[in-house]
């Protein structure tokens, strides 16, 4: 392959040469030397592996040698750019922290810079041709969308690299194969090569080799085979071996990241002296294939988890949160690879990382940020072993947020549900597979109680991310001939893998509606909004008013003030109301809307407005054991962006009759001095309580993390004045953390201290 000008056989050269009448043969040369010199010679291709045809890491070929493009400030824009290069019509994504494994030879570009309208990357900004302080740990890989420019010929630009690759890896069970239960956690290690799979030659073979294996087939660690069993089994039975002197390090995230060596197809002694590879790994909590298993983890001694995953729309991938002096934070994406991100997921119980996420790929959180710069090696049992920086409020924002997602168990879990009678794959009908006395057979579910919590878990099984809707009538989704009705009383705490892990009544199906019309269906989507609530603004603004009885008539009209009130000598005396502002965050990747149409709102005269939502918060005075002294809600009169991060526009807003919601990167502001904005706590005696203030209590619209919509204070009340404090999020604190909380010193008793 020579070196051909970029200029001239580009597609898009050739596009403003028919424009351009002045164009007659190659362009006038630049008058930038860098630029001449780069754009007189470039040839590019995408390398590494495990990839498809159309992804891979970034090479370039520059004054006859070939390299690859750091990651630094790589974005969308330049991956468009390259793709267009490649051959392809755009991107769809690109890739850091070398997925695609480490590149070799020169960083011809760092710190790239593209606007994505470029026609070749020698327009983009950068440092320089060959300047570059980055490793290979670091390069740049680009996902293109699978579509070639029209006339565009793969020999003039890319180099197709021939040599095999490690497309596949599985665990084959050496004896019952298809009997026994998933995940498979015990076998012969197959690949799948161009020709089919093959089994791997053991001579050599290690326990590194065995932990890359597991980590691919998400499991978080090995142990020791049988191997005599083995050896006696390999020799009744024949095998095909593809691959021999597999040597891992076993920090690598894919097998083929190790050396190996193929067997060529000339090759007539295959093994010699040697079995098939067999490894046998260890399930993660979730995926414990036996009871035996379970019990043992079980028996060991639990500690709290020191890391988490939030917001994710599948099982094994989030935000990465540590926990740091009893409070969760964030990790900055800085250094960010998938070392790192193997071992967070190795430590919450799956395998290897698929990828390390960056630039708040899972949404962003809020708090604090805890960790920047961390690096492993990849052998580390726990994230905070690995070397990091602390942070500083100047070195990260939450747009940093590093994410990950994990390699997990195949459980077959969604071959047993499916979606029936939508208008995409990603609604419609549910439809079980059920056993039992005899054969496998589909059937419907209940729509009885059927709602959000249950619609996620189905969403999550069929792996299709989070639910929008979960619906209790489907009568418009045709379901086929499938009309029985196979289970009942379904009942999720939204966390499950499947719904087979939920609360149902069992093989005894009871229906309060009868008919297919009454049946489960839901609406997933990959994307959904994550509500969170400002605390530190409501611990700010917390005060008392004793407001006049004949300033509330509105808000007694809205169910706004507590019982009592409606016996009060109207309108004479006051209620004592607990004032304060609530400021709504969506943190999550989609706008939140209400779930009810705008022809659904409700008018109300009193105030003039529409509710869009009935219950939108819920605000209550608790004892300490948790009993409900007083409570107030808000309806969503006006869910509007009241303000938005510096990047974002607003996109909603109440007036005239305007649309209803709160766009991603912006929250709606509740003053504290607005009608409904408080408790009615007249009847409540001097104390210590807790506030707690919820968001979106009833589950009405869809969000990628519910475990964050509460907000709790330590509430002191002397009777003639309160104070608030310690406001935080539910889930912010540590368990402990959370036990001291409600056990703060006064509340045992109930009384002023």
């Amino acid at each position: 392959m020579r070196p051909v000008s970029v200029w001239q056989w580009s597609p898009w050269g050739l596009l403003l040469c028919l424009l351009c009448s002045s164009c007659l043969g190659s362009p006038s040369p630049s008058t930038d030397p860098e630029k001449r010199a780069g754009s007189q010679g470039l040839r590019f291709r995408l390398a590494g592996f495990p990839r498809k045809p159309y992804e891979g890491r970034v090479e370039i070929q520059r004054a006859g040698e070939w390299g690859t493009i750091c990651d630094d400030d790589f974005t969308l824009q330049a991956a468009h750019v390259l793709c267009r290069e490649l051959g392809f019509t755009e991107a769809t994504g690109w890739t850091h922290s070398a997925k695609y494994g480490p590149g070799t030879g020169r960083i011809w570009l760092d710190n790239l810079s593209c606007s994505g309208t470029e026609q070749s990357v020698t327009e983009c900004a950068s440092r320089g041709w060959g300047n570059s302080d980055c490793t290979h740990d670091e390069d740049a890989g680009v996902i293109c969308k699978d579509q070639r420019l029209p006339g565009f010929s793969d020999s003039n630009v890319i180099e197709v690299e021939h040599h095999l690759q490690v497309e596949e890896v599985r665990i084959r069970p050496a004896v019952g194969w298809g009997r026994r239960p998933l995940p498979v956690t015990e076998g012969l290690v197959e690949v799948r090569l161009p020709d089919g799979w093959s089994q791997v030659c053991d001579k050599g073979w290690s326990a590194h080799n065995s932990h890359v294996v597991c980590g691919m087939l998400g499991f978080p660690s090995e142990k020791r085979v049988n191997a005599a069993f083995y050896r006696l089994l390999a020799q009744r039975q024949q095998h095909s071996f593809g691959l021999h002197g597999v040597a891992c390090m076993g920090t690598e995230a894919h097998l083929s990241l190790c050396s190996l060596e193929f067997y060529r197809a000339n090759d007539t002694a295959r093994c010699p002296g040697g079995g098939p590879a067999v490894v046998s790994c260890v399930p993660g909590p979730l995926y414990a294939a036996s009871s035996g298993q379970k019990k043992q983890q079980q028996s060991k001694p639990q500690g709290e988890a020191r890391v988490r995953l939030k917001s994710g729309a599948h099982p094994g991938e989030g935000r990465v949160e540590v926990l740091k002096a009893s409070t969760w934070g964030t990790v900055c994406d800085r250094k960010w690879d998938l070392h790192a991100a193997s071992v967070v997921c190795r430590e919450l119980g799956f395998g290897s990382a698929r990828e390390a996420l960056s630039g708040a790929r899972m949404g962003q959180g809020m708090g604090a940020i805890h960790l920047s710069e961390v690096r492993c090696s990849g052998q580390e049992l726990s994230l905070w072993k690995c070397p990091h920086k602390n942070i500083t409020a100047e070195d990260c924002s939450h747009s940093q947020d590093a994410g990950v997602r994990c390699n997990l168990p195949y459980t077959g879990a969604e071959t047993r549900i499916r979606l029936s009678g939508g208008r995409s794959q990603h609604e419609g009908r549910v439809e079980v597979q059920i056993g039992g006395p005899g054969p496998l057979r589909w059937g419907l579910i209940c729509g009885d109680d059927w709602g959000t919590l249950e619609a996620m878990v189905a969403c999550r099984q069929l792996g299709l991310g989070y639910a929008n809707h979960g619906l209790q009538e489907t009568w418009y989704w045709d379901s086929g001939n499938i009309t029985e009705v196979v289970m009942s009383g379904v009942r999720c705490t939204g966390t499950e893998l499947s719904l087979d892990q939920c609360a149902h009544h069992g093989t005894h199906t009871t229906c309060k509606r009868t008919g297919t019309r009454f049946t489960a269906g839901v609406i997933c989507s990959e994307t959904a909004s994550d509500l969170l609530l400002h605390s530190a603004l409501v611990q700010e603004t917390a005060y008392i008013e004793d407001r006049p009885l004949h300033m509330l008539y509105c808000a007694a009209e809205e169910n706004c003030l507590a019982s009592s009130a409606r016996s009060a000598n109207w309108p004479y005396g006051h209620r004592r109301l607990l004032r304060f502002s609530s400021q709504i965050h969506n943190l999550g990747r989609a706008d939140f809307r209400p779930k009810a149409g705008r022809h659904s709102w409700v008018w109300h005269e009193c105030h003039g407005h529409y509710h869009s939502m009935d219950i939108f918060t819920h605000y209550d005075i608790l004892t300490p054991n948790g009993t409900k002294v007083a409570e107030g809600h808000k309806a969503s009169f006006c869910l509007e962006d009241t303000e938005c991060q510096e990047d974002v526009s607003k996109r909603y807003e109440c007036a005239n009759f305007g649309e209803q919601g709160i766009t991603v990167g912006c929250w709606d502001l509740y003053r504290h001095d607005i009608d409904c904005q408080w408790i009615d706590i007249t009847d409540v005696k001097p104390g210590n309580y807790i506030l707690q203030v919820v968001i979106n209590p009833n589950f009405e619209v869809a969000e990628s993390d519910f475990t964050n919509n509460a907000m709790k204070c330590n509430c002191k009340y002397d009777g003639h004045r309160i104070w608030v404090h310690n406001c935080h999020i539910g889930d912010a604190f540590s368990e402990e953390a959370n036990r001291r909380f409600e056990r703060y010193p006064g509340q045992t008793s109930n009384q002023i201290i």
